[in-house]
């Protein structure tokens, strides 16, 4: 068997199945023809295809009608030559997209792009266009060469203008920076509630009756207060608070009244074993104020005090009566007698300059005037208030008052003896030092070394209480007064004098 060749027995290599390659597509897309670059000229094999490769949507032809290029004219341009008289084409310079053959028009163009169809006159003839005459405001307004009704528009615009602008500044001052705008508080439409009979409403109703006395006399003086208590211009205050004007005839008295009103003051009479004197202020029609009854007060009642402490006008504080009938002792002002009365004590806060105020009750009327304070100084020192003061009662004030109006000077019942605070074995009281020749206790048999313990009705407990129960009464009314002598209890009658 002869031997096979073995190249027969190989198969050949499989043809490539290459589909028909749309000529336009090979020509748009294809290497061009002969050369290496990527990129030719439009290239259609066999000449030209009769059908255009259209690359856009065709123009509507209505605007292809009246922009596109004539009908058989392919060459000419809509536009006029850039330079030259001549056809379109002469000397011109070729517009953009002008030759078929570039590479980047759009074969389907209706029109291409080229130079103005006109030049501007002043470029060309090389001369800047003339510019026309300014208008000066007065002919503008007196030349009429322009018309009212725009003059007129013309201003309302200005003010328009203004208007906003105005407006605008006035939101800009308003808001301010970020710590500074307008603050919305609320407040109450309805006023302060001031029930008949409150603090205010007394207060109200008291202050124009309480003066404040100044006395001054070269560079010393005081200050106190005062309580207006006749139509005629009289008020009743401490004796402390005018003493300087009864011992210095150069002192002068003022008196300050609420709304500021000064006027000058006199003294009527004064009586300095009780604190009080009397001034007549020179003023028509003052406002007085109700006197009260102290006789009524219990402890525990409501009190105002009304003065100026501290030479503060106008002050008012308010507290309670802390007890009734409390003897005081003061030293007298320079060199008068000691002062002693029975007095209504307060906590309400009395200092100095509170002294020959009002203290007044609930309904606003006088049971008081107020004279001293205790401090950790001593009574009416120089320390401010502790919650204690005191007030001589109105029953007393004004039955001194009266009298000092109608005579200038006060008598008060007088016992005749001087007396000690002791202890004595049945009780305490008022132990006789000395007996005055001659007096009402010498007269009844009261003996030096004995102990008073009672007076009329009034229990005596030291020697001011002993004062105090005797001026209760009248010179000249007989007493039964109660005296421990050697440990037994008597009772003698007593025809009192004065002092």
């Amino acid at each position: 068997m002869p031997e096979e060749n073995p190249g027969e027995s190989r198969l050949a290599p499989k043809p490539l199945d290459r589909p028909p390659v749309d000529p336009e597509q090979a020509a748009a897309f294809g290497r061009p023809r002969g050369v290496d670059g990527a990129f030719d000229k439009l290239y259609v094999p066999n000449g030209r295809s009769s059908a255009p490769i259209i690359t856009k949507p065709p123009a509507p032809e209505s605007l292809a009608e009246a922009f596109g290029r004539p009908p058989g004219a392919e060459d000419v341009l809509l536009q006029r030559p850039a330079t030259g008289t001549g056809s379109p084409n002469e000397g011109a310079e070729p517009p953009l997209w002008a030759e078929k053959a570039d590479p980047w028009r759009d074969p389907g163009a209706p029109a291409v792009l080229g130079g103005p169809a006109l030049e501007a006159e002043d470029e060309k003839n090389g001369e800047e266009r003339p510019r026309g005459a300014l208008l000066s405001l007065p002919e503008v307004l007196f030349g009429r060469r322009v018309k009212p009704v725009a003059l007129g528009l013309l201003g309302v615009i200005c003010l328009l203008i203004g208007a906003v602008g105005g407006v605008v500044g006035w939101g800009i001052a308003r808001t301010g920076n970020s710590l500074t705008g307008t603050a919305t508080i609320s407040e109450a439409e309805a006023g302060k509630e001031r029930a008949p009979g409150s603090i205010a409403d007394i207060a109200a109703r008291v202050s124009p009756a309480v003066i404040s006395i100044e006395v001054k006399s070269g560079d010393t003086g005081s200050v106190g207060s005062g309580v207006m208590i006749d139509p005629q211009g009289y008020a009743i205050t401490n004796n402390h608070v005018i003493s300087l004007a009864t011992s210095d005839p150069q002192a002068k008295i003022t008196a300050v009244f609420t709304d500021g009103t000064r006027t000058e003051a006199k003294v009527v009479g004064t009586d300095p074993k009780t604190d009080l004197a009397v001034i007549k202020v020179a003023v028509r029609n003052p406002v007085v104020i109700q006197i009260g009854k102290s006789a009524d007060l219990e402890p525990g009642d409501s009190v105002i005090a009304v003065g100026s402490p501290l030479g503060l006008q106008n002050t008012v504080t308010a507290g309670i009566v802390s007890a009734l009938h409390r003897p005081i002792t003061a030293q007298g002002e320079n060199g008068e007698p000691p002062v002693t009365y029975d007095a209504i004590q307060t906590d309400a806060p009395i200092n100095r300059g509170n002294s020959g105020g009002a203290l007044v009750d609930s309904t606003g009327a006088l049971v008081g005037i107020n004279s001293s304070i205790r401090t950790d100084s001593g009574e009416a020192g120089q320390g401010g208030s502790i919650g204690i003061g005191f007030a001589i009662p109105a029953d007393d004030a004004m039955k001194i008052a009266k009298v000092l109006i109608s005579n200038g000077q006060v008598k008060h019942a007088d016992i005749g003896v001087n007396a000690a605070s002791v202890s004595a074995d049945t009780s305490e009281g008022a132990q006789v030092l000395n007996v005055a020749d001659g007096g009402p206790a010498a007269r009844a048999g009261i003996a030096e070394g004995d102990v008073i313990t009672k007076v009329g009705d009034r229990l005596v407990r030291n020697a001011a209480e002993l004062t105090v129960a005797v001026r209760a009464h009248n010179a000249g009314e007989v007493v039964p007064v109660q005296v421990v002598r050697q440990g037994r209890p008597l009772v003698v009658d007593v025809t009192l004098g004065s002092d």
